[in-house]
């Protein structure tokens, strides 16, 4: 299986080269030259595997046993999950007027990025300690990315990873996931700016080839194509869950709703539905709308700023997975992608060619939901059910609602929820509930942090570059 960039102008390279790439040389994103197609037999078969035995398959197909053996596969997967809290690792819960949640957050962090992380970090380190060789990962984070892959690699000894965190644009919790992880291959930077902020001077390291390469670094942001193929496991399994039948041919479609920023789990589902898998995909995003506007009127644009909303992990103004979405709807058009994407960097907004927004309408369809709605779905939610959502799981509940409300005839739907309500109390106490904080959450409060402050007017490229050139110093005197 190779990979090729989403703009053409890069060598293929296979699952070990896209893994330690993050951004391809020419600025595009690494996708699968083919996708496999698979039958109605092969997703009969498929139908009654847990989670991890999916995310297993998949990884079989786009990794090959030639890098990986399958059995050290299998093994790395389970490692991966083995510190979840519940046994299935991802969980349905049937709740009442049809409404099917998908809990992604059942791992340590509480939140869906355990999930690919995990598995990510795994297949790292194998790769690494095959190699005898060290990285330095460097990650920006809106939120939880940067607690999962902290989790992921923490104590690993081919590894040093540095957080960039949006200080006071995070949670309490999310904040203090990070910054209470006192081992040494572990530093946490805090940004005077937000999330789009902070992933300028990222780019900034990144766009300086000879500096990647002489110091190793990769980024694990849902750029990554490996976070991409775990992912794709969410909408087999929700599929597979909620399905009324797979005995009839065609299979029955089912619409799976995903709330999302940067839409790594958007470019995930469109990657099943190229593959066989009979989903409609429905997009919900907060009031950063971006998504919305190009799903509706073909308008790929920025806003004037970013808004804050209670679904903070999904104030993103550049959900740079489209560019995946825009390539492979495309039919793998890397000329067109580049031109367009080039052209959104340039002046910041483009319009999508008739063919390609066509396209895209027909992938799916888009809600955009304001934080009224947001604490409306929550209070609602507990009140049918006794059930907490998080504000970002709340944006995809709000589209079911708004449909069984319409009482509009509608397919089985499943909405995938991305974080548990735990880490959101602020949320949570704006739509009138009453939080639940687990012990281990509230233990956080009292734990020695360690963060490094970037405040405006520091150069920060030069920061990260340093501490870069120090991490890269140590590990040569080390070695």
């Amino acid at each position: 299986m190779w990979y090729v960039s989403t703009r053409g102008m890069a060598p293929r390279v296979d699952f070990e080269g896209a893994l330690f790439s993050g951004y391809a040389p020419d600025g595009g994103l690494f996708m699968p030259e083919e996708l496999p197609q698979l039958g109605i037999e092969t997703l009969r078969q498929w139908s009654s595997l847990s989670y991890p035995s999916l995310v297993k398959e998949l990884c079989t197909l786009f990794i090959g046993p030639e890098l990986i053996p399958r059995d050290v596969l299998n093994d790395l997967i389970d490692r991966a999950f083995h510190r979840f809290r519940h046994r299935e690792v991802v969980h349905l819960s049937r709740l009442r007027n049809r409404l099917n949640v998908l809990e992604l957050w059942h791992g340590v962090t509480y939140a869906f990025k355990d999930l690919a992380l995990g598995c990510t970090a795994q297949f790292l380190q194998y790769f690494l300690e095959k190699k005898e060789k060290h990285v330095t990962v460097v990650v920006g984070t809106s939120g939880d990315t940067g607690s999962a892959a902290i989790e992921s690699v923490q104590g690993a000894k081919n590894v040093d990873i540095i957080v960039l965190l949006p200080q006071g644009h995070c949670t309490k919790i999310q904040e203090l996931q990070m910054t209470t992880v006192l081992r040494k291959n572990v530093h946490v930077f805090g940004v005077e700016g937000n999330s789009d902020e902070l992933d300028e001077p990222i780019k900034a390291v990144f766009a300086d080839v000879a500096f990647v390469k002489k110091h190793n670094l990769m980024s694990l942001n849902s750029i990554n194509w490996s976070r991409v193929l775990v992912q794709m496991a969410h909408h087999f399994f929700a599929y597979f869950q909620c399905a009324s039948s797979l005995d009839t041919y065609p299979l029955p479609p089912v619409e799976v709703v995903v709330p999302t920023g940067a839409a790594g789990n958007l470019a995930a589902g469109c990657l099943a539905q190229k593959m066989g898998l009979p989903i409609r995909l429905v997009v919900a995003v907060n009031r950063n709308d971006i998504i919305h506007r190009t799903v509706q009127r073909g308008d790929f644009s920025l806003s004037k700023a970013v808004e804050l909303t209670l679904a903070s992990a999904m104030d993103i103004q550049v959900p740079y997975n489209m560019e995946r979405i825009f390539w492979l709807l495309s039919g793998s058009d890397s000329q067109g992608t580049r031109a367009l994407m080039e052209q959104f960097e340039r002046t910041q907004s483009t319009s999508l060619p008739k063919e390609l927004h066509d396209k895209l309408s027909e992938a799916m369809t888009s809600e955009s939901v304001s934080d009224e709605a947001i604490t409306r779905t929550m209070s609602r939610c507990w009140e049918e059910n006794q059930y907490l959502l998080c504000p970002h799981s709340a944006v995809a509940v709000s589209y079911h609602y708004q449909q069984t409300d319409q009482q509009q005839p509608s397919l089985p739907r499943c909405c995938l929820a991305p974080a548990s309500a735990v880490k959101f109390p602020e949320a949570v106490l704006a739509a009138g509930l009453t939080p639940e904080t687990p012990v281990e959450i509230r233990a956080l409060e009292f734990k020695e942090t360690r963060c490094t402050p970037m405040r405006k007017g520091d150069d920060w490229t030069l920061m990260l570059r340093s501490t870069i050139e120090g991490l890269s110093w140590q590990q040569r005197a080390h070695s």
